[in-house]
């Protein structure tokens, strides 16, 4: 007689299958604890060879008999590693997953650069703090005009270097022009067109042939 779907009785946790299931049915009919016991240590190794991807997982040895527990409905009376888990595990909603909302002041040159800030305020010796506000010029120049394909004044990079440290990282503004500081890190390599052999043909030239610089023999 064929069993069909619609006249089956309702899977717990899918991922084992109706026969993991019929076999805790099964064992919850065994009426030595002991011999229970037994069979559900080696139901458990079953469980684990059917589902090989939660083996990974660090919490996978208890959930294994968590999992048990659950789809003998909380009545498996055996003696088990673990507690049985509360009732209430199967109506009991995930934590809500908190966003990180991150601020950033200039979306253009992303949240990297202002780690680079954080990391430059907190530096003691002025030369290296320094050396790192200009690497930071060079990176923001850079950035802005790779996105926005636009130029940028300097003073206005470093602006925007004191209000993204609150005025805790300033440097000279003339210094920064005169010594053109703030140049940018990505240059545009320009293309160089290689000579075209034919081309000579088409003005004129004529090829060069070792043969008519000899002298023929009479």
């Amino acid at each position: 007689m064929n069993e069909y779907n619609t006249g089956r009785t309702h899977l717990i946790l899918k991922e084992y299958g109706r026969n993991v299931q019929k076999l805790i049915d099964y064992l919850s009919t065994i009426e030595e604890k002991e011999k229970r016991s037994k069979y559900a240590h080696t139901l458990i190794d079953l469980m684990k060879q059917i589902t090989p991807s939660h083996k990974d997982s660090p919490e996978s040895p208890q959930k294994f008999w968590d999992d048990l527990y659950i789809m003998s409905d909380f009545k498996l009376d055996i003696d088990g590693p673990y507690p049985p888990p509360d009732k209430d595990v199967l109506e009991r909603k995930p934590d809500k997953v908190n966003y990180q909302y991150n601020r950033i002041r200039y979306r253009h040159y992303g949240k990297n650069l202002e780690l680079l800030i954080e990391k430059a305020i907190n530096m003691e010796d002025p030369e290296e703090q320094e050396a790192a506000i200009i690497y930071m010029g060079k990176l923001m120049k850079s950035f802005y005009t790779t996105w926005n394909n636009d130029f940028i004044e300097d003073d206005v990079l470093v602006k925007q270097i004191s209000d993204m440290s609150q005025g805790k990282l300033t440097i000279d503004i003339d210094k920064v022009k005169e010594g053109n500081l703030f140049e940018t890190l990505y240059k545009e390599k320009k293309r160089v067109n290689k000579p075209n052999p034919s081309s000579n043909r088409s003005n004129g030239a004529k090829p060069n042939r070792n043969n008519q610089n000899r002298r023929r023999k009479v």
